[in-house]
């Protein structure tokens, strides 16, 4: 039997709480361990319970679940949160970003996404869509135009590494820049003439050694460190 896949929910509407475990408990290899119903409640359950997965409100009393995930993110590296919304709204999604949360997904979506996404947090993936991390990247590089890099892959390797960037490997320096780019492994792939599953070796690499979560918060790190920088 393979690993089981702890989740844990957090919600003040106490039917969405059910239709969630529902949903969930349906998938074999996942196990909803407990239920919250705000903010302060998950937080203490998530230290409780050791969940690897929180499916998170973002409106709730109490503590909200940016506050609660903040909280969370902070004191525990191990639980993934995915945020869950009715409002498609970039404030929403940003601040979720900000407070750690690795997934951002809308109530409206189909119960097949909602398993989807709990797996892709489970394995330790980003959950976004290439839309909105096009909108991270946005909003994070600050661009008004291009949001393809300033840098070249071939500068940034000519020039002295980053201190941030010394334990870095000239590939994985390469796998960073075009993760800020917004590209996906079998992009990677094609432009690094390596095989996907070497690009997942790198990106696993840069996320150990930067000590980030996921790749969507690669592209923010690699911005707000100054590693790339939108086109001007």
């Amino acid at each position: 039997m393979g690993r089981v896949t702890r989740i844990l929910l957090v919600d003040d509407q106490a039917l969405v709480r059910a239709g969630f475990e529902t949903i969930l408990s349906s998938e074999p290899g996942f196990d909803v361990v407990g239920q919250a119903k705000d903010g302060a409640e998950g937080v203490r359950l998530a230290a409780e319970l050791q969940p690897d997965v929180i499916c998170m409100d973002v409106q709730m009393p109490v503590m909200d679940g940016l506050e609660a995930t903040r909280a969370i993110c902070a004191a525990d590296g191990h639980a993934a949160v995915l945020m869950l919304t009715t409002f498609d709204r970039d404030d929403f999604l940003f601040d979720a970003l900000s407070a750690g949360a690795s997934g951002f997904l809308l109530k409206t979506a189909e119960p097949e996404q909602l398993i989807d996404a709990v797996h892709a947090l489970a394995r330790g993936d980003a959950l976004l869509s290439p839309e909105v991390t096009r909108r991270v990247i946005e909003r994070f590089a600050g661009a008004t135009g291009s949001t393809d890099a300033a840098v070249t892959t071939g500068e940034m390797l000519a020039a002295p590494p980053s201190p941030v960037l010394v334990d870095l490997t000239d590939r994985e320096r390469e796998t960073l820049l075009l993760l800020a780019r917004g590209r996906s492994n079998a992009e990677i792939a094609r432009e690094l003439f390596v095989g996907e599953a070497t690009v997942k070796t790198h990106v696993s690499n840069v996320l150990l050694k930067l000590g980030i979560r996921d790749r969507i918060h690669a592209v923010i790190w690699a911005y707000e460190h100054g590693v790339v920088a939108p086109r001007g």
